[in-house]
């Protein structure tokens, strides 16, 4: 064992071995839910991730079509951060991210999403096929769609032709979206009432935490909030909320954004949603009274911790390189905020 984790272990403490950890739900995508679920699964056995179903690039995109499933990329990347850190958690996290290189129509699938769908195809169930890959990977939690259905994102977004800057127009894809030039002003779904999966529904009515972000805003993160049952369920939950803020702004859909700027986004999209914490890194607020203002307003407070990779923030969160959560101490970090802000005593 590394003298870094003697240390997480000190900052966490023994909780998973005294009966008293939390129920957790994570929402949201991409890489932003995978740091979140490698956090979470340190301190907590029971864990949830409630997975966009968006994604319309790369491999998922191509089976989507293809096949007119769910995209299977972003629950793929949930499932593998849930892999343990043992042999076998790391050996099937390296296997179901594996893509193929090749010259033929396999060429860039992701052996995961492969293995998801055949098994949507043989159960006709999409959370019993996911909970057959789990147990395959022997994950430390579960895997849940947001929704049963393919969704397209779409966004209005100002100046997205650089030769007409004030015009508003609407971009199609979540790929696109992830990228587009411009200043994306909202999002919204088609179909635009789509059907929650039942189950994470349940799951947030019946958690301790529910865990927002962090994860591209506009494409991972506020999709949840545009799913009429699920933004009900997290309206009305009695779990506490805490959002957790990028590292750095995604060039494309949030270039300039500060800190409280992600807030004032979200509110608009859901102003009946009110937090309990909104969880930033230190060194990512240069603002930190007009950030507190902010989740105020949300009902929220302000918890500010050392949660990235060092040296990973001198560049933005997006591409090889870039910003990047450190899963031993924004589990600290989350841990603390679940001991600060939680009940005293055994969760359950």
């Amino acid at each position: 064992m590394t003298v870094r984790s003697r240390r997480f272990r000190r900052l966490v403490g023994a909780r998973t071995n005294r009966g008293t950890q939390p129920k957790v739900v994570a929402l949201g995508g991409g890489r932003g839910l995978s740091a979140s679920l490698a956090a979470l699964r340190r301190i907590t056995g029971d864990l949830t991730a409630v997975v966009t179903v968006a994604d319309d690039g790369g491999s998922s995109g191509r089976l989507r079509d293809e096949l007119g499933v769910l995209p299977p990329g972003d629950l793929r990347k949930a499932l593998a951060a849930l892999c343990g850190d043992d042999d076998w958690g790391q050996t099937w996290a390296r296997v179901i991210q594996h893509r193929f290189a090749s010259e033929g129509e396999l060429h860039g699938h992701a052996v995961g999403n492969l293995l998801i769908v055949a098994l949507w195809e043989q159960l006709g169930d999409h959370v019993k096929a996911l909970e057959w890959v789990g147990r395959l990977l022997g994950a430390h939690g579960r895997v849940l769609p947001m929704s049963a259905v393919p969704l397209e994102l779409q966004a209005l977004v100002r100046g997205h032709d650089p030769g007409r800057p004030e015009e508003i127009s609407t971009v199609r894809g979540q790929a696109t979206v992830a990228l587009t030039p411009g200043e994306v002003q909202s999002v919204h779904l088609v179909p635009n009432d789509p059907p929650a999966v039942p189950e994470a529904v349940s799951a947030v009515l019946d958690a301790d935490w529910v865990v927002l972000g962090p994860g591209s805003w506009f494409s991972s993160v506020i999709p949840h909030l545009l799913v009429p049952e699920l933004l009900e369920a997290l309206i009305e939950t009695k779990a506490r909320r805490v959002l957790s803020l990028n590292l750095a702004p995604q060039p494309g859909e949030t270039d300039g954004f500060s800190p409280q700027r992600h807030l004032e986004v979200l509110a608009r999209h859901a102003p009946k949603l009110a937090l309990d914490v909104v969880l930033a890194d230190e060194a990512a607020v240069p603002d930190r009274d007009t950030l507190r203002e902010a989740a105020a307003r949300l009902g929220g407070t302000v918890e500010l911790a050392p949660v990235a990779v060092p040296g990973s923030c001198s560049q933005p969160e997006a591409g090889e390189g870039s910003a990047r959560h450190d899963p031993e101490l924004l589990a600290a970090a989350y841990d603390r905020i679940f001991r600060m802000h939680g009940r005293i005593g055994p969760w359950r």
